[in-house]
């Protein structure tokens, strides 16, 4: 078998697709993207496919190792996205091939079903208390919102206070058994996110997420001895190298690399792998596609510490398209009380609409990240 072409679908809402096509009819789909940057994703996916065409796409650990190691300048958000996509593909065909799910060929699944969450309150939270109450009668146990809106270095305990007033609304309304992320989204800088962490502690996160920047990742180490709320990051972390210092640290309690952007199923199941050893849960970053979710679905069968999935039905950037639009059966997303059944057909396990994927492709997107500024004119984090 032998890889013959590949074809490229930038869809909305902000989704970019790569179909992968063999010799023997057997095609692979990934979902290569890094939100706002999909045509730079898109040229990066061009330049690695050109050495994979003609080449049986079996070896997917060397291909992989070829993608990466051969590139003199390497990692970064746009080349670990563009080898994620490609490796999610190439999967796809293998469990085809064999006619077995990806996660038979990593060992079999550790679980049956993985807890998901949910989203609520937009980029700028408000109405959260009514959103929660919607999300929990939809049968979902844990949801996570945004923090903050934008935040100076420095910024008034007024701001905090409204934060807080919001996250309160939201356990009242859900009560205790429900789990809350509280994302503050690199958009909370050191000074501030001590203030506001230690002012979120009573009402008992499931965890607080990105509380200072990846680039500043050294202040966990002051956050996680301020409060004892479990920390999340890795969502903007691309490698098992980036992360490698994470774990020595030891001031991250969940990892959330996203099987899109850090390097697809090859590298992200060592990447939980590694964070196993150290006594870290994992919780995949996906508020993509359903193929982004898939592969994140069967990275989580096989992976012990994997505790909760992200994904992004209903999520606020899916305007005009959802996860399941894309999809023949939409029942292998089926939530079931919180939960959601590791999908078991061949490959990733879901068959993509592919008639309307080409309709909308059609119509494509220029999705790109908000632009916010604070009241002084200075860039804000979003």
């Amino acid at each position: 078998m032998k890889i013959t072409s590949y074809e490229l679908f930038q869809v909305p809402p902000r989704w970019l697709f790569l179909k992968i096509n063999t010799s023997e009819g057997i095609t692979g789909w990934g979902e290569p993207v890094v939100e706002g940057r999909a045509a730079t994703v898109k040229a990066a996916v061009d330049e690695l496919m050109a050495y994979l065409i003609g080449k049986d796409p079996m070896p997917i650990e060397d291909h992989w190792n070829v993608m990466y190691r051969t590139g003199f300048y390497r990692g970064g958000p746009v080349l670990m996205s563009a080898i994620a996509g490609i490796d999610q593909a190439l999967w796809d065909i293998k469990g085809k091939y064999y006619q077995a799910p990806v996660h038979q060929l990593l060992g079999g699944k550790a679980r049956e079903t993985i807890r998901v969450y949910s989203w609520i309150g937009g980029d700028r939270p408000a109405d959260v208390g009514q959103a929660a109450r919607e999300i929990v009668a939809q049968g979902f146990t844990a949801l996570k919102m945004n923090a903050t809106e934008e935040l100076q270095y420095v910024d008034s305990y007024a701001r905090v206070d409204q934060a807080v007033a919001r996250i309160a609304a939201v356990r009242e309304a859900v009560g205790r058994e429900v789990g809350i992320g509280i994302d503050f989204h690199g958009r909370v800088h050191k000074p501030m996110a001590k203030v506001l962490a230690k002012a979120l502690e009573p009402y008992d996160p499931m965890f607080i997420e990105e509380p200072v920047l990846p680039e500043n990742n050294e202040a966990l180490r002051e956050i996680a001895n301020h409060v004892a709320i479990p920390i999340a990051t890795g969502e903007r972390m691309f490698s098992r190298w980036q992360f490698k210092n994470l774990f020595i640290d030891g001031y991250a309690d969940i990892i959330q690399p996203d099987l899109s952007h850090a390097g697809g199923i090859t590298e992200c199941k060592k990447i939980i792998s590694m964070a196993e050893a150290f006594d870290v849960a994992a919780a995949p970053h996906c508020p993509l596609g359903p193929i982004a979710l898939a592969a994140c679905l069967q990275v989580d069968a096989t992976c012990h510490n994997a505790f909760i999935q992200e994904q992004s039905l209903g999520i606020h950037y899916n305007q005009g398209s959802d996860l399941l639009d894309y999809i023949t059966d939409r029942s292998v997303f089926s939530y079931d009380k919180g939960y959601v059944k590791i999908p078991e057909g061949p490959g990733l396990g879901i068959d993509i609409n592919e008639d309307h994927v080409r309709k909308m492709a059609e119509h494509g997107h220029d999705w790109h990240n908000p632009l916010w500024r604070h009241e002084d004119g200075s860039v804000a984090e979003w």
